[in-house]
């Protein structure tokens, strides 16, 4: 109760922080009325090429350039100054032998400086914090998902591991050659290599339910890497890039910054057809992720695609995700897809839904082995709604079902009808 009570009062004081820095914005916004078309385009324009800033998601991903980017933003001089943070306390109940109940907190703080200079080079930083390690190493309660570790000795089944505190401390240098075309390179420790979709917290699709998708580590486990170096070449609506990255996963301890050499290698080749596209394809050589099984270095493939368009005239949206993961160990390849939607028809609802299915070897494992490979599914359904409570701070009260689907051969370890139920309160700054 201490610590919830701690990391309550910081959001709170987050919240007082950021919206005095907004009220700083609307004061720069008046003097903005001033700047010429050259500012306002480098205010808009993306950290890593010659598009818009509402492509970036994740890392280096990319994302429909028709994505709502909220945060707070600032201009200090010729610098642009973003942040947002976003609070979550939740309670939820997963049913079956294998189920348990857990009240936590989770969330993150992000803030990003981006500076263009007059040959249109480009600096970004960008810094995300996570309270997830006051829930507690074991995470919470999530049938079906797997991977990583509770205490360095045992496997974490059928829960989500907690994010670390540092999810993200990053800098990016990109260089126009032409007004279609430019290079950058991006550094993180940690950061965010070119491997699959963007991460299932910066995906419209997924960003308000405060589950993970059990696909999670198919797709996008990658997205905190304590160290990785990537370079990359955009050409209009393409990207091709390659990262140095560490394979290994985050360790239990979740407060602290880990080094190691960059031992893996993944690419990803992405394409925006159009404003409300985005696609790409990606492959990764992950070296020993896993501390308890460092002898395993899986080979990863993975596909997605994401379709945002906007709704109705007050600011609305939906977008919809469909993506393939295919993780190669062990002489054989377990694959995962995933299907996403989330609607946001006015300011007030977000409703959200996901049909997931995994071809899981770890729901059985042993500290010594893994188990067999076990076709399983999850279906969730779910909605939050926002009051507004200040002009930039939302109060949000939210609930989500969820049903799994396993084979008859898991049916004693996980009963008959496995589900999930979760309810939430979220304070939001933006």
């Amino acid at each position: 109760m201490t610590r919830l009570a701690l990391i309550l009062a910081a959001s709170l004081s987050l919240s007082a922080a950021l919206a005095n820095a907004q009220d700083m914005a609307d004061h720069d916004m008046a003097a903005m009325d001033d700047m010429d078309d050259m500012d306002m385009s480098a205010m808009s324009a993306g950290a890593l090429g010659p598009y818009t800033q509402t492509r970036e998601a994740s890392g280096t991903a990319w994302q429909p350039d028709t994505s709502s980017h909220a945060g707070i933003h600032i201009m200090h001089g010729d610098c642009m100054i973003m942040a947002h943070g976003l609070l979550n306390g939740t309670y939820t109940s997963q049913s079956g032998p294998r189920g348990d109940d857990k009240t936590f907190v989770s969330g993150m703080v992000m803030a990003m400086a981006k500076k263009s200079f007059a040959n249109s080079d480009t600096v970004q930083l960008r810094a995300m914090l996570s309270p997830d390690p006051i829930m507690g190493r074991s995470g919470y309660p999530l049938l079906l998902a797997s991977g990583e570790t509770a205490d360095g000795k045992s496997l974490l089944v059928d829960r989500q591991h907690p994010h670390d505190l540092f999810m993200e401390l990053s800098a990016s240098y990109s260089h126009p050659f032409t007004p279609l075309d430019s290079v950058y390179v991006y550094a993180g420790l940690p950061g965010e290599p070119a491997f699959g979709p963007p991460t299932f917290m910066h995906r419209l699709s997924a960003m308000d339910s405060p589950e993970a998708p059990i696909s999670h580590h198919w797709l996008d486990s990658t997205h905190i890497t304590f160290g990785v170096l990537t370079a990359g070449y955009v050409h209009d609506n393409w990207k091709l890039e390659v990262s140095r990255y560490r394979g290994r996963e985050p360790d239990q301890r979740r407060y602290n910054i880990e080094t190691g050499a960059l031992d893996s290698t993944a690419a990803r080749l992405s394409w925006n057809p159009g404003p409300n596209w985005s696609l790409q394809t990606s492959y990764a050589d992950q070296h020993s992720p896993e501390a308890l099984e460092p002898q395993v270095s899986p080979v990863k493939l993975s596909a997605s695609a994401i379709y945002t368009a906007p709704w109705g005239q007050t600011g609305g949206w939906w977008s919809l995700t469909a993506a393939f993961g295919r993780k190669s160990a062990h002489g054989q390849a377990l694959d995962a897809y995933l299907l996403e939607a989330a609607a946001k028809p006015n300011l007030a609802w977000t409703v959200f839904t996901k049909a997931e299915q995994a071809n899981n070897a770890e729901l059985l494992a042993t500290n010594d082995h893994h188990g067999g490979a076990y076709k399983v599914a999850k279906l969730s359904v779910g909605a939050i709604h926002d009051w507004q409570v200040s002009e930039h701070v939302k109060f949000g009260l939210g609930g989500l079902y969820s049903q799994s689907l396993v084979p008859s051969a898991l049916k004693a370890e996980y009963g008959e009808r496995p589900s999930g139920a979760t309810v939430w309160v979220r304070l939001k700054v933006e």
